[in-house]
């Protein structure tokens, strides 16, 4: 991350309340194309989630802790903010002597942006500008919310906005929380009348359909490095237990992905 800070636009996009199984299952059945042209090797990576909803997730991904591959070992991290006894930095991961890696970018010259989606970016309440508050620049209504069934579309469209009023030579760290899977999501699947497995499914289709402006918008102001993951997952009634925050695999198992994004190329 050394090298790309600094010269390539970030983006940080968290598919609020994804399950691994749903993605990786949609993915195989060709429903989600764009993330499949996206994907390294054409596939999510398995990853444990440092937390099992979305308000302590996400306080450890600003503080550097993404979600950690699922295999035994030491893996290193993309961002840290500096701590003594760190064990999981090395010369690639950018260091932050800042209390957070959003306050840390902007220290670097990026303009920090959030479009929010999920309750706890509403800034409605104290609890829910904490979050959103960690950024220069913090949008969130209604209309990017879990109860707009075209919640996505209406967040992508003010993204693109953002992106293409910003100057090209201002670097850019823009964070979405994507609201679509979270409950309610049962208007996704004609004719359904409570959520389930198949409506999250169906939210994750969705979801693919409207994100190719976004990249669009990132190519065209040049490169970038994109982080696409869950925060977490969520239980449809498996060994008895619904939602999340509860310590069940398909809540804590979760996709992921990173990659770069060339820019367009110049005319």
């Amino acid at each position: 991350m050394n090298a790309l800070v600094g010269t390539h636009d970030l983006l940080f996009l968290t598919l609020d309340t994804l399950r691994l199984d749903v993605a990786e299952e949609t993915l195989a059945q060709g429903r989600t194309p764009h993330l499949a042209a996206l994907l390294p090797g054409g596939r999510w990576e398995r990853r444990h989630s440092p937390a099992s909803f979305t308000y302590a997730a996400h306080h450890a991904f600003f503080a550097g802790f993404l979600p950690t591959p699922a295999e035994p070992g030491r893996h290193s991290r993309l961002f840290a903010a500096r701590f003594q006894g760190s064990e999981t930095t090395d010369p690639g991961t950018c260091v932050f002597d800042a209390p957070d890696i959003v306050s840390g970018l902007a220290g670097r010259g990026y303009h920090t942006v959030c479009i929010g989606g999920v309750g706890f970016f509403n800034k409605l309440n104290p609890l829910g500008s904490v979050l959103p508050g960690l950024f220069a620049e913090s949008h969130w209504s209604p209309e990017t919310g879990v109860r707009d069934p075209r919640s996505t579309e209406n967040q992508v469209r003010l993204a693109v906005r953002r992106l293409d009023a910003l100057p090209r030579e201002r670097r850019v760290f823009l964070f979405l929380n994507v609201s679509a899977l979270h409950q309610p999501n049962y208007f996704y699947l004609p004719g359904a009348t409570g959520d389930s497995r198949d409506s999250h499914a169906a939210a994750l289709a969705y979801v693919d359909s409207q994100l190719p402006p976004l990249f669009a918008a990132l190519r065209r102001r040049g490169p970038s490095f994109c982080i696409v993951c869950s925060d977490h997952g969520t239980a449809y009634g498996e060994d008895g237990y619904s939602g999340h925050r509860i310590g069940h695999p398909v809540v804590w198992t979760v996709p992921y992905a990173e990659f770069p994004l060339p820019g367009e190329p110049e005319s």
